[in-house]
């Protein structure tokens, strides 16, 4: 795997990917989602005890009266080309970004 990429000016660029998210920090607020052109992470429902429930869907879905709160989840991590603008709009920095030297394939 490459050690480095090019951008179109010539300069040296390294991709970092969104391997996860931390559940404990995340506070859901969707901004890394809405900046993310790649759908990478989706907003999912917990319960109290910290369970992941399901993806939101937006219609207000409460799963049975056990949604505590939500979250951001990586749901698809292959799709992400390691741009960076979801690290650079999340308020509480709970994801973890991994060069693309350090990941393992």
């Amino acid at each position: 795997m490459a050690s480095h990429f090019l951008t179109r000016d010539g300069s040296t660029w390294m991709p970092e990917y969104l391997t996860a998210i931390d559940g404990m920090t995340c506070i859901g607020c969707g901004r890394c989602f809405k900046v993310c052109s790649r759908e990478v992470m989706h907003l999912h429902g917990i319960d109290e005890s910290g369970e992941i429930l399901g993806v939101c869907d937006g219609e207000d879905d409460d799963f049975d009266g056990e949604l505590s709160r939500t979250i951001m989840v990586v749901d698809h991590a292959g799709r992400c080309i390691g741009c960076g603008a979801c690290a650079r709009v999340c308020p509480k920095n709970c994801q973890t970004h991994v060069a693309v030297d350090k990941i393992v394939a």
